[in-house]
């Protein structure tokens, strides 16, 4: 039972922001896929230095070229670690095709890291917020390279193509906002994905924390709601652009739907145990995946029985300001880089 409800837990990764996997019946190619996904990275290791002096005793040892000192601890990288970047991309279109023109990629609404680690079994997603200002590529409609700029990271998906081209340069974007950390593979979804995933499991229960409405949609706090595909839409994506913190209020609610989302699978797997790949099948024209079918069967058959509960969905802490025409999102640093370390990293016993 825990083996499905994971399974689909990951598909969500894949459309919303915590979406990755679904289809894990390739169990021959699994070794291969293991082979493919460590082969992506040319980087070992986060590019991040030591904050601290080491002691006497510390230079004494053999130093390893990723471990790192802070708060009077020293850790090293987890590089058995296995990270995706899953974008929800704001376009309803029922298929991805390529575009061509400045800024016409579409924009990553969503962003979220999917952190596999088989150490402590445990999945990890860490939730970016749109807004957050990061360095970002410019390109011409030609992809004739023009300057890098800070920008928020959201924007850098549209200065691609729409498909392969887009995603790697907002997969870049995202490894350089994390000391540049090797990330995996990618999963890029249309936000129309939504309404159909969230009508394969028969919709969604939740009780929102905060009011909130969206167009003919109005959701009251503390009154339970059941979400259709077209609610869930509204509810996951719409924002109050007049409001400051729009974004953040917007991954507040992801969360909420997040949790209601596992319930409601649970029960339905006990009825439907093919959910997964119907889903899978449902959404292949409305995605585009650097993973392939061998890789999708080695991280099914390997984090299926992973933990991940409320804890598990990591908010990034910051400031929120009003820029010249946009917000922006300035992450805490020091909250930012100790979450970075524990999530990536694990103590060394001296």
């Amino acid at each position: 039972m825990k083996n499905r409800v994971n399974k689909i837990l990951l598909i969500w990764c894949i459309v919303v922001s915590v979406v990755l996997i679904g289809l894990g019946i390739f169990e021959v190619t699994r070794v291969i896929g293991k082979s493919g996904l460590k082969e992506k990275n040319a980087v070992s290791a986060p590019v991040t230095t030591s904050t601290e002096v080491l002691t006497k005793e510390e230079n004494a040892i053999q130093w390893q070229d990723d471990w790192v000192k802070h708060n009077g601890e020293i850790y090293d990288y987890n590089d058995d670690i296995l990270t995706f970047l899953i974008m929800g991309i704001d376009k309803r279109d029922e298929e991805v095709t390529p575009v061509y023109g400045e800024i016409n990629g579409g924009q990553a609404d969503a962003l979220f890291l999917v952190v596999f680690n088989p150490h402590n079994e445990t999945t990890k997603v860490i939730a970016i917020n749109r807004n957050t200002m990061a360095d970002v590529e410019m390109y011409d409609e030609y992809g004739n390279f023009i300057n890098t700029i800070k920008a928020q990271i959201a924007v850098q998906h549209g200065f691609g193509d729409g498909v392969e081209g887009s995603c790697e340069l907002q997969k870049r974007a995202v490894s350089n906002l994390f000391y540049q950390l090797p990330i995996h593979g990618y999963a890029a979804i249309n936000m129309s994905a939504i309404e159909t995933i969230n009508d394969e499991v028969g919709g969604v229960d939740l009780v929102p924390d905060k009011d909130f409405e969206s167009g003919d949609y109005t959701f009251k706090a503390g009154e339970e709601t059941h979400l259709d595909g077209e609610a869930a839409f509204a509810f996951l994506r719409d924002r109050d652009d007049t409001q400051i913190g729009s974004a953040d209020k917007r991954l507040d609610r992801q969360k909420e739907y997040l949790t209601s989302f596992i319930s409601k699978v649970i029960e339905e797997t006990k009825e439907h145990p093919t959910i997964a790949v119907d889903i899978y099948q449902a959404i292949s024209k409305q995605m585009v995946t650097d993973v392939s079918a061998d890789q999708l069967s080695y991280i099914a058959s390997t984090v299926s029985g992973y933990k991940f509960d409320d804890n598990s969905l990591i908010l990034l802490k910051g400031e929120t300001r009003l820029g010249e025409r946009f917000e922006e999102f300035y992450p805490d640093e020091d909250y930012m880089y100790n979450m970075f370390l524990d999530v990536f990293y694990e103590k060394v016993k001296m």
